[in-house]
């Protein structure tokens, strides 16, 4: 090829698509800085190692909360935006009985069942890690996912179903009003008030060795990963290799077909709030055990990230949303090299804008649930 060549290539190419060429010199500056950074900047790729296993940690759960609101979407045609507030009331169940657990009979029990609201007792008094308290950490954990699967049938039996032919439009705004309603509940119970929910001094972590450095990897972190691949490994299995996955698939492509076929669809609609609550409770569970806080509002936060993710894998896709997950969480971290921490959010939300402007139906585009 001549250099003619090479060069009328070239002009074509930046007049038909400009943007792609914008973001690839931009993309290209930003991996000279960040060899510069390594090289003369001080910057170690230990560092590198710890933001990438953080952001992973943020991405599995931010997957992992995904697939139930993906699921809902994809089954149910809406938005549910009740499903950060859902996040919450999963995590003050679960964590509810951790400290119940891990303080019987040290302290009065309303106290432990109240998540120690009004400084009544501190979960550094009472020891509670994954390791020291496991017991404590695995029945908050069971006790998380069952909470939030009662919690979602029981809304979907008094207000989404009887709502359910009023339309998409009309259920999200529903959706939102229920949103505040558990928020406010769970503040009328728990108070406003933030607090640690581990006894962080006590959380065994290891050094790993990484090139330059270490990388820090706690029991905390070990307990998120085999959780969350764990429970996402089934929710695979369970859509390829069972009927109900198989049925789940058939209503998300075409409702009407599916009903027509004999496919149950009340009972495929019950067993996705089973499935999606349960996995939002686990996820609520272990955003707290990661993070070591928790108050009324953490899964409201949380939950644009979520609807970010899974925008960014594709409306109605179960890996969509892991995927995008995981994209969103370690593009939050890692923007840290460039951008002050407090905007690491803002640096997710543009690479899933960024994305979009490449592959507007998602990374999964054309792949409902499964």
């Amino acid at each position: 090829m001549s250099v003619t060549d090479t060069y009328s290539r070239g002009r074509s190419l930046v007049g038909e698509r400009p943007l792609a060429v914008l973001v690839g010199a931009f993309a290209v500056l930003l991996l000279l800085d960040f060899a510069n950074r390594l090289l003369f900047g001080g910057l170690l790729l230990s560092d590198v190692g710890s933001l990438v296993w953080t952001g992973l940690m943020r991405g599995l759960i931010i997957g992992l909360a995904g697939i139930g609101l993906s699921m809902t979407y994809s089954i149910l045609n809406f938005a549910n935006f009740s499903h950060g507030d859902y996040i919450t009331s999963g995590a003050f169940s679960g964590w509810a009985i951790t400290y119940l657990v891990a303080g019987f009979g040290e302290a009065p029990w309303p106290s432990l069942l109240l998540v120690g609201a009004g400084g009544s007792v501190y979960a550094s008094a009472l020891g509670i890690t994954a390791a020291t308290t496991p017991l404590a950490v695995l029945a908050g954990l069971v006790v998380a996912g069952l909470g939030t699967i009662v919690l979602a049938l029981a809304i979907d039996r008094v207000v989404y179903r009887p709502m359910r032919d009023a339309g998409g439009i009309s259920l999200l705004i529903t959706s939102v009003g229920v949103a505040f309603v558990l928020r406010y509940l769970i503040v009328f119970v728990f108070s406003t008030a933030n607090r640690g929910t581990t006894a962080s001094l006590s959380i065994q972590e290891w050094s790993v060795p990484f090139f330059d450095g270490t990388v820090g990897v706690s029991a905390h972190d070990l307990t998120l990963l085999v959780a969350t691949v764990t429970l996402m490994f089934a929710v695979h299995l369970l859509l390829q290799r069972t009927k109900l996955g198989k049925a789940m698939r058939a209503m998300a492509d075409n409702e009407d077909l599916a009903r027509i076929t004999g496919i149950p669809t009340e009972r495929v609609i019950r067993w996705t709030w089973i499935i999606g609550g349960g996995l939002t409770g686990v996820a609520g569970y272990l955003m707290v055990l990661w993070t070591g806080t928790i108050d009324f509002q953490f899964g409201w936060l949380l939950l644009l990230p979520i609807f970010a993710a899974v925008i960014l894998g594709g409306i109605g896709s179960i890996y969509g949303a892991i995927l995008g997950g995981i994209v969103i969480g370690l593009t939050w971290n890692l923007a840290i090299i460039w951008i002050p921490g407090e905007f690491g959010r803002a640096a997710a939300f543009g690479m899933m804008i960024l994305i979009l402007l490449f592959k507007p139906q998602g990374l999964f585009a054309g792949r409902t649930t499964a």
